[in-house]
């Protein structure tokens, strides 16, 4: 890598993804990569934390000053919890030279609350999202970057093997898309659990999975997902009494119908707003039409 493209990189917290990123990017040649993690000196981890960042060559900070003072871009890697804590921890120093990211799983709130707290110090500030999984891509994540320091991030991280893409949109919108991509995601997966469980007491858990697999393959996925909206609004009722049943034989199988009471519920809730009767009974063209209509009838509902 020519030396043009080195940089100092610090990582705030070294566990899973900041681990496989230090080893990484020194793997590749990034000669300035250090860590500062709270619990790499006092915690019951200390010795993992330590081992890992001996064998990546990554020297670990005592302090955030520290950190800071030896790094010009710093990228936080803790959970979504601490985003603010460690914000407000390493505000007092940094300076106008300092890019900080943070990549950890939050709220845009969350992440526009780290731009807040951030921004008196003059340092250049943008939120990330990781898409990937550090056990599958290694440090070579596909990242979606936003906020005023995205695009200067791209072009110090990219050559260092990031898969970096930028989302147009304010701090907070590229950790927006996967905390709300996520409602399906994991959705998803609670499903399916709650579903198999409950087929497998009936013995047609292979015969289930096969059928929804050729209902949801028979189109592109955002096809899929815009023909389960636009007729949901029209036959929000009628899916309901169906997701209902559904939960009756997941009872009678001795599963709880945790999702399914909730979906059943949603679907109640839109065929209450009255979507069927505001589009005429007629399937509207696209989502956004879909989810228009069903905003208007919410504040409609509100104004009662």
């Amino acid at each position: 890598m020519s030396e043009t493209n080195q940089i100092k990189l610090g990582l705030i917290g070294f566990g899973e993804v900041g681990s496989t990123l230090g080893r990484g990017f020194r793997g590749q040649g990034l000669k300035h990569v250090m860590s500062y993690d709270k619990y790499a000196f006092d915690g019951p981890y200390s010795a993992l934390i330590q081992k890992r960042a001996a064998d990546a060559g990554v020297p670990l900070a005592r302090s955030p000053e520290e950190l800071a003072q030896h790094c010009d871009v710093i990228i936080g890697v803790t959970p979504g919890v601490n985003s603010i804590e460690s914000a407000e921890a390493f505000a007092p120093h940094l300076k106008a030279r300092h890019v900080f990211v943070d990549f950890a799983s939050a709220t845009p709130k969350v992440k526009q609350a780290v731009g807040k707290a951030l921004t008196p110090s003059g340092a250049s500030i943008a939120d990330a999202s990781i898409m990937g999984t550090p056990h599958v891509d290694g440090h070579r994540l596909p990242i979606l970057v936003s906020g005023p320091a995205s695009e200067r991030f791209l072009e110090m991280l990219t050559p260092w093997g990031l898969k970096i893409e930028h989302v147009t949109g304010d701090l907070g919108a590229a950790s927006g898309i996967k905390i709300m991509r996520s409602v399906v995601a994991k959705g998803l997966e609670a499903l399916l659990v709650e579903c198999v469980l409950g087929a497998r007491r009936y013995g047609i858990d292979k015969a289930v999975l096969t059928s929804f697999g050729k209902f949801a393959d028979s189109r592109p996925f955002t096809e899929f997902a815009n023909f389960l909206m636009v007729t949901d609004v029209i036959h929000a009722d009628r899916r309901g009494h169906e997701a209902r049943m559904s939960a009756d034989a997941l009872e009678d199988a001795g599963i709880e119908p945790i999702m399914t009471r909730a979906t059943a519920e949603r679907l109640e809730w839109v065929a209450a707003l009255g979507a069927k009767e505001h589009f005429g009974g007629e399937v509207p063209k696209d989502y956004t039409i879909a989810m228009e209509g069903l905003e208007a009838l919410m504040a409609g509902a509100k104004q009662k």
